[in-house]
């Protein structure tokens, strides 16, 4: 019995043997044979975030080509967010919109808010009657003006230049304790009595108003003479350096509670 004998073909570098009627690929064997039923799924198209379509088996070299590192769940996931976000809840306004909007809602709700309660809330030190303050509390002292020269007309407080002094210099004592924190709401009047040689030294009294049942502890703490002859001090020695013509020696104050 005579047989026919075929000749076989070997495959480049691999050297895989294939009969004369399969397709054989040059260079390093890559080739394909005859297209089968699981070919034609590793062609199937997969949809892009546009619509689009193209081949899966060159998606991962298109990306590696376009220098895109993404892969292709993280890109449907994007596209996933996208469709959502672009979703219309109600006539034209789209989901993106309405987060958009709660966010600058809760903004503005908070920073009304905090307005609000800026402009009701009220000290409970600043809620006193002054009426209540009717008990007197008197200081006196004197202090010295070293740019100030004495006069004959100093020696009566009635003259034109006793009077513009000793208002200017109770203007200055009456700013000071109005202003003091601890001491703005007893503060009654600041007043001076007379002006003396030596440079001009001014006698002053200083008179403070309290509550008559808080009396023992605002003699002791708030109103005590080092609180009140402190403070004074402070102001004096915060004074301009240029020392103006009511410029207080700050080393000559002396002060004793009555």
């Amino acid at each position: 019995m005579a047989m026919e004998l075929k000749t076989i073909k070997t495959n480049g570098n691999l050297g895989a043997t294939c009969l004369p009627d399969e397709l054989v690929s040059e260079g390093n064997g890559e080739g394909l044979v005859h297209a089968t039923d699981a070919d034609v799924l590793l062609s199937v198209e997969t949809a892009e975030c546009n619509g689009e379509t193209r081949p899966l088996n060159h998606a991962a070299e298109n990306q590696r080509t376009q220098g895109n590192t993404d892969t292709p769940r993280e890109i449907g996931a994007v596209c996933r967010i996208n469709r959502e976000l672009k979703q219309v809840v109600f006539w034209k306004v789209r989901r993106w919109m309405v987060i958009i909007f709660i966010f600058v809602f809760i903004l503005a709700v908070i920073l009304i808010s905090l307005s609000v309660c800026s402009a009701i809330h009220e000290d409970a030190d600043e809620n006193f009657d002054p009426t209540l303050f009717k008990v007197p509390l008197h200081f006196n002292g004197s202090f010295q003006l070293p740019n100030v020269a004495f006069t004959e007309d100093h020696l009566t407080l009635s003259s034109n230049e006793s009077q513009a002094l000793s208002a200017n210099l109770q203007e200055k004592m009456a700013v000071l304790y109005r202003s003091s924190p601890a001491l703005g709401r007893y503060f009654s009047r600041a007043e001076i009595y007379a002006f003396r040689n030596g440079s001009v030294i001014a006698d002053y009294q200083l008179t403070f108003l309290m509550p008559e049942e808080q009396q023992d502890q605002l003699r002791n703490f708030t109103l005590s003479r080092e609180m009140v002859y402190n403070v004074f001090r402070q102001f004096l020695y915060d004074q301009e350096l240029d020392k103006t013509e009511l410029y207080i020696e700050p080393v000559s104050l002396k002060m004793q509670r009555h």
